[in-house]
């Protein structure tokens, strides 16, 4: 039977519980739910990865390799356009893949949610398809669940009739999250919709004729786009503060402080969580 898991760590937006979860049976049976949550306040955060999981166990056809586990994903540092954190599209190779591309996006489209969109796609040989929403009016991009289940049924039905026809296999594992807080920034295009955000900055900095990559915790001064430069300026956070200071704010030098990096010498960025 197919089974649904809707899982996610914490919710700013949606005032989820710091834990939910939500089990449902095949749709081809009875609708049994298992619903447990914990007792802890929501929280401030972003969820992680709010996440919705949902296998097709229908017959399968040659192109999909058939396994009874769902697939770990590898690994690696994220990396702009790899399909997961650094959003963007990767079809893997899979001659079904471009056709279920197309449906995803069909469903956005159509979505009555005009501020969704796709964040990342990415399929893999062995019939996985992972999907991450975009939510453009969320401060973090995090859809609420509601949302996320909303598409998962929608692309759900789109699929299987995709498989009915022969047009995509009919035994696929598709996962629905949202961006969450790893999310890879892209240099120019997302700064200014996080620009009243900290930001973990990754650099290059020459020091003695070696470029070296440092880390600091900034905000978004401005962007010469022309020259494509950033203007940072240092974020009012722990990291920046004199740890002998005792809490108080950061000197009028450190406020007046501004850094100014090529595009070019960005090497990763990402939302800062306190």
């Amino acid at each position: 039977s197919s089974v649904r898991t809707f899982s996610s760590s914490s919710s700013s937006s949606s005032l989820l519980p710091k834990t939910t979860t939500l089990t449902t049976l095949s749709p081809f049976s009875s609708s049994n739910y298992k619903f447990s949550s914990s007792s802890s306040p929501p929280s401030l955060r972003p969820p992680k990865t709010a996440v919705v999981k949902d296998t097709f166990e229908y017959k399968t056809i040659d192109d999909v390799e058939v396994v009874e586990e769902w697939e770990d994903e590898e690994e690696v540092e994220a990396k702009l356009g790899d399909g997961g954190d650094g959003g963007g599209v990767v079809i893997g190779g899979v001659p079904w893949g471009e056709k279920v591309l197309s449906i995803a996006s069909e469903v956005v489209k159509q979505s009555e949610k005009e501020d969704l969109q796709l964040f990342a796609f990415k399929t893999s040989p062995r019939g996985y398809i992972y999907v991450r929403l975009d939510k453009l009016s969320n401060e973090y991009g995090c859809p609420t669940m509601d949302e996320l289940e909303e598409f998962s049924r929608e692309f759900k039905k789109r699929l299987d009739d995709a498989g009915a026809a022969k047009v995509v296999p009919e035994d696929l594992a598709l996962e629905v999250s949202s961006p969450g807080v790893e999310r890879l920034l892209r240099v120019p295009e997302d700064l200014q919709r996080f620009k009243d955000m900290p930001l973990t900055v990754s650099y290059k900095e020459e020091t003695n004729s070696r470029k070296e990559v440092k880390s600091a915790v900034f905000l978004l001064d401005s962007v010469d786009a022309e020259s494509e430069i950033c203007i940072w300026k240092l974020a009012d956070v722990r990291e920046n503060r004199d740890p002998e200071s005792k809490g108080r704010p950061m000197s009028r030098k450190q406020k007046d402080l501004r850094i100014k990096l090529p595009f070019t010498d960005h090497s990763k960025i990402v939302l800062y969580l306190d």
